[in-house]
């Protein structure tokens, strides 16, 4: 379904960005679709002791983007009380993501240049993964921004019009539960697995005119 609003960018300059784990198997379907390259972004959340959001998250190019349901106020106070703890984590965090780029499939700046860039999620229950890409991808000139996601809360949404020059949502949740909860089936495989997704891609663009097999994750 959202493939199918995304044929305007078909065999076009267009590069798919996964947000999550979760959210590669949605852009390979879109991705196969639209012929279109898939990359996934690499980041680790930070998140303090006893708190159940995170307060920033990491990119593996060392990007430090920090939650903005926290106020300035707050972070600056959680940032002076744990300054410590957080360089610990965004040392620890850098070291797994350069690990994980052993295997492949990582996004790379200079792919993305003068292309449209496609943001896909699997559900946004709040604007920080966007806001993560966001500042990831502000130093790089791109052609065009548009996000798109099978479900979001409210808030995410707004925070797509903010982001995103083009947004696709095929459902608005008010009252937004885990992400998982919206899937019969959460399967997601491990990091290899999720790197074959990625570099095998392009091998199974479709070139038929009958329906795509459903993706392994179905909403």
């Amino acid at each position: 379904m959202l493939a199918a609003k995304l044929t305007a960018y078909s065999n076009s300059n267009t590069v798919v960005i996964a947000l999550t784990p979760g959210a590669v198997i949605v852009g390979a379907q879109i991705a196969m679709e639209i012929h279109a390259t898939l990359m996934m972004l690499l980041t680790e959340n930070i998140t303090l002791p006893g708190e159940n959001d995170p307060l920033a998250a990491i990119s593996s190019d060392n990007t430090f983007t920090y939650n903005n349901k926290f106020s300035t106020g707050e972070i600056e106070e959680m940032h002076d009380e744990y300054l410590g703890f957080i360089e610990s984590q965004r040392l620890e965090h850098l070291h797994h993501l350069h690990a994980l780029l052993g295997h492949g499939g990582e996004i790379h700046r200079e792919l993305l240049r003068h292309k449209v860039v496609i943001l896909v999620s699997d559900g946004l229950s709040s604007g920080f993964s966007l806001d993560i890409a966001s500042d990831y991808l502000k130093a790089i000139h791109i052609k065009k921004l548009i996000v798109v996601t099978p479900i979001a809360s409210v808030a995410a949404v707004d925070k797509m019009h903010l982001v995103g020059d083009e947004l696709i949502c095929l459902s608005v949740i008010e009252n937004y539960m885990e992400t998982n909860h919206y899937y019969d089936d959460n399967t997601i495989p491990d990091t290899q697995g999720l790197v074959k997704i990625l570099m095998t891609t392009p091998v199974n663009w479709v070139q038929r005119t009958d329906p795509p097999k459903p993706p392994t994750k179905t909403s």
